[in-house]
């Protein structure tokens, strides 16, 4: 009996950069196109699916323009594991950069696909492989993009935002999280309601976003504070706030009412966080009235998902948190 292939969910796509725009000081965006664009997308999703905060794997050029021969382009495609396996055998010489980015908007029509890149420049000029493609890129320029394809059976990853029934967010990030916190709230339809805090280095980074639903935007600038400082103020008073509606919701609760909507017995235990762990954690509250999306630096996430579950009340199950980077490591 004659085998057929099982189409990857995830597959790589040959892309050539189509426009390049300054976004803001910090911000940059690069549109891709290519013909196989057109069946980018989540599994069963329709043509230019919404992007939530999808994620993919931008596969970077080594320094000489080349490419390692691994297996990517195979027909019919390798599963994912197949040729990152192989990826990893290689020696450092011969591996080139792979980094993980967000799709800002989706255009299958047009076989197009946004990337936004945060461009930081350390104080030697220096910046990460990502960011140095990125700025140094021009129309025609080829860069292999990593995503999912619509005509895959069964389900996709690459997307953490899951708030299962609930409809009141707290969506919360630095510059790494924007272009993910933006596509949840342009994805957003308009029965959902809560708070969008977006840290920034400078005013000149505030972006222009729309959103359908009810969420609040508030651009939170550093202008020279430490990072993670406007963004812990910001969740902090939010916390406050929100844990004096959890109390009066407590009190007023009586048995055969059904669930309060939030944590009712004492304050959750987080486990350590190992500093050489991945912070990925990603939540589908059902029952439960409020869920939290928090993405960013790795220990500034971290402190904040522990205020929420410590100090706040929410139940773990309400809060996805993810370590996009981790300050002092190498970057994108």
């Amino acid at each position: 009996m004659q085998s057929t292939a099982v189409r990857p969910v995830t597959r790589a796509y040959r892309t050539t950069v189509a426009r390049v725009a300054r976004l803001s000081p910090h911000f940059l965006r690069l549109t891709v196109t290519g013909e196989e664009l057109e069946h980018f997308g989540p599994p069963g999703t329709a043509e230019s699916p919404a992007c939530w905060d999808q994620r993919i794997k931008v596969y970077l050029p080594r320094a000489d323009g080349s490419y390692p021969e691994i297996g990517l382009f195979d027909d019919p495609p390798a599963p994912m594991t197949h040729w990152y396996n192989l990826w990893r055998q290689l020696d450092d010489a011969e591996r080139n950069p792979i980094r993980t980015y967000t799709v800002r908007e989706v255009r299958s029509e047009a076989r197009e696909v946004d990337i936004d890149f945060v461009v930081h420049v350390e104080a030697d000029g220096s910046c990460g492989p990502a960011a140095s493609f990125a700025q140094a890129a021009r129309p025609g320029d080829e860069l292999v993009v990593i995503g999912p394809d619509r005509r895959a059976e069964g389900p996709g990853g690459g997307i953490d935002f899951t708030p299962g029934s609930a409809r009141d967010l707290l969506l919360a990030g630095d510059e790494t999280a924007v272009p993910a916190i933006c596509g949840i709230l342009e994805s957003l339809p308009e029965h959902y309601h809560g708070e969008a805090y977006l840290e920034v280095p400078t005013a000149e980074d505030v972006l222009a976003v729309a959103s359908r639903s009810s969420v609040r935007i508030h651009w939170l600038p550093r202008d020279g504070a430490a990072l993670g400082v406007p963004l812990g103020v910001a969740v902090g008073d939010w916390g406050e706030r929100r844990a004096q509606i959890f109390e009066a919701r407590r009190a007023a609760w009586r048995p055969g009412q059904g669930s309060v909507g939030a944590l009712t017995g004492p304050p959750q235990e987080l486990p350590e966080v190992d500093e050489e762990s991945i912070l990925w954690e990603t939540s589908t509250p059902e029952g439960f009235t409020e869920y939290a999306w928090l993405a960013g630096e790795a220990g500034v996430i971290t402190g904040l998902r522990r205020h929420l579950v410590q100090q706040v009340g929410l139940s773990r199950k309400q809060v996805s948190f993810m370590g996009y980077w981790r300050q002092g490591r190498p970057g994108a």
